[in-house]
């Protein structure tokens, strides 16, 4: 999913936007600058944000005040006096309609188009996904990203699934965490594939352009399993599972291997040797989501039909016809 995963404490007080939480330092995070860790534990807040809190002594380690350079161990009790962003703008509810696959007290599972952005940003503050769910289900405005806990690229179709309460967000992401959310994809990529694999690459942001990722030592772990479904002279259709959920990951890491997707712009092929085929998006569809239910403790599966342009764009590899195009 192209999307980054992060852990998130469920033990805290207050709402989204202002209040005191109450953490405590998990033991995976110990090494780490408070800044950093706490930027994890409460994806919610920009490290930006979390470090003026600390220099403003919202921020206290086991009774005395965090500093910006400090490291935690793990095991240190936190309490953050969340204040609110002067800065922020909240965002519009908006009846944008939405291909709902699952939907009840808990949770909702929608089929995510092409084209739709997922979280508002930059350019975008309009016509997200997030401004839809704020339409059809306006308590996740108390929730941390709306209850978005993880994303699809804006280009990218499929399977997406949202928290309607705090109780479903936080068991969610644990999920995520604990590597136990199932997401499968269809690739369609560049180059013919022989064999099934696995990339495991770690991934940062590119020093070049923080807009792109990279394979980098330093980076986060990602790791990307991917099956053969079916081969067409010079591309391969893949399954992707992740084991991760980094930015960009399966992009990246198919360019990586020297497998970039069709229609790919941002992360294409290093040499000019593959004959481009004319698709105006890269070729990613999110096609199977699997979790447990938060309440229920069901294990529930999904799966959605590819696209109608990615589908078409297989149509005519089958035929021999994706050249008349």
């Amino acid at each position: 999913m192209g999307t980054d995963t992060e852990n998130l404490s469920d033990d805290y007080k207050g709402n989204t936007e202002t209040g005191v939480r109450e953490l405590v330092i998990p033991d995976a995070q110990g090494g780490q600058r408070l800044d950093q860790a706490l930027a994890t534990m409460l994806p919610e807040f920009s490290r930006n944000r979390i470090q003026n809190w600390i220099r403003a002594r919202k921020i206290a380690v086991d009774d005395a005040w965090g500093t910006t350079r400090m490291k935690v161990n793990g095991g240190e009790s936190v309490r953050v006096e969340v204040e609110p962003d002067p800065d922020a703008t909240p965002d519009a509810p908006e009846a944008i309609p939405l291909d709902v696959v699952f939907e009840d007290s808990m949770l909702l599972v929608i089929n995510k188009p092409v084209g739709l952005v997922v979280h508002p940003g930059s350019g975008n503050r309009h016509g997200t996904l997030l401004n839809a769910l704020l339409h059809r289900v306006p308590q996740v405005a108390e929730l941390p990203r709306a209850g978005i806990v993880h994303r699809l690229d804006k280009d990218t179709s499929g399977l997406l699934v949202v928290a309607k309460t705090i109780r479903a967000h936080t068991d969610l992401v644990r999920q995520l965490q604990a590597r136990t959310v199932k997401r499968e994809y269809l690739a369609l990529v560049y180059g013919e594939v022989d064999r099934p694999g696995t990339v495991n690459a770690p991934l940062a942001r590119d020093p070049h352009n923080r807009t792109k990722r990279t394979v980098h030592s330093m980076g986060k772990e990602a790791i990307t399993h991917y099956d053969v479904v079916e081969r067409f002279p010079g591309f391969t259709l893949l399954r992707c599972k992740l084991e991760t959920g980094r930015t960009h990951q399966i992009r990246v890491h198919m360019q990586h291997i020297g497998h970039p997707l069709v229609g790919e712009t941002v992360y294409s092929a290093s040499r000019r040797s593959h004959h481009k085929i004319p698709f105006p998006r890269q070729a990613l569809h999110a096609e199977r989501l699997g979790l447990i239910h938060p309440v229920t403790q069901e294990s529930m599966h999904w799966e959605c039909p590819l696209p109608p342009d990615f589908a078409s764009l297989l149509a005519a590899l089958r035929d021999n016809t994706i050249w008349a195009k």
